[in-house]
This record gives C-alpha cells, sequence and structure tokens, in this order.
C-alpha cells in the first residue's frame, strides 16, 4: 500500500451557482463515506482561504515571516485527503471521483516514504 495526497485546487472565494455549493458539500460528503467504507481514507481537511497564511523563508541565520501565500496565483490548495491505496492507478480513479465531487482541480501526489534507518 502507498499512501498519496489528493489535493483540492480551487480559488479562495470560489462563485458557486444557486444550488452548487450544496451539492458540492452532499457529493463530497458521499465521497468522504466512500473513501472510508473502502478503507482507503487516512486523514482529510479543509484549508481557511490562502489570504489566512503565514509564510516563512530562511535568508541568511534568520527566519523572515510574511502574511499570505507561499505562491500568489487564482487558485490555491482548499483542502486535501490522505489516501492508501495500491498503486497511481487507484489513487487517481479516487481523484477523479473528487474532481466529480469538488467541481475543482484535483492534484494526486504520492506521499514520500521515509528513508530507512
Amino acid at each position: 500500500m502507498a499512501q498519496y495526497m489528493v489535493s483540492v485546487c480551487h480559488a479562495d472565494n470560489p462563485d458557486f451557482a444557486p444550488g452548487e455549493r450544496e451539492r458540492t458539500i452532499r457529493d463530497v460528503d458521499a465521497l468522504n463515506e466512500e473513501l472510508q467504507t473502502s478503507g482507503a481514507f487516512v486523514f482529510a481537511a479543509g484549508l481557511h482561504p490562502s489570504s489566512t497564511a503565514t509564510t516563512l523563508r530562511a535568508k541568511g541565520s534568520d527566519v523572515i515571516t510574511t502574511d499570505g501565500p507561499f505562491a500568489e496565483g487564482a487558485e490555491h490548495i482548499g483542502g486535501f485527503w490522505i489516501i492508501n491505496t495500491d498503486d497511481l492507478d487507484a489513487a487517481l480513479e479516487w481523484g477523479q471521483k473528487a474532481v466529480r465531487a469538488c467541481a475543482a482541480t484535483i492534484e494526486v501526489r504520492p506521499v514520500a516514504e521515509e528513508p530507512p534507518s
């Protein structure tokens, strides 16, 4: 089994058509239930808007702290799942379900395994 992060990318304040927000919440709840029932679910979370982020960068021996996201852009990660699957193909199947549930761009990325000690 391998772990994958399934990230939801969207605008901080998406414009929903009437009823679309409720449909998305219902569809994501159904996807969460399906992930849990299948045993693939490890962890999931939604994130506050990127404007609430604080970015820290090394500058010599100092750490510089700035308000706002790491990268400027119209879309940011708004939430994610960590899932266990047999392989990338299975993770991508969950990603396809997430695209439909969230009506948003989805990124699927393997979680790095810890190096042997």
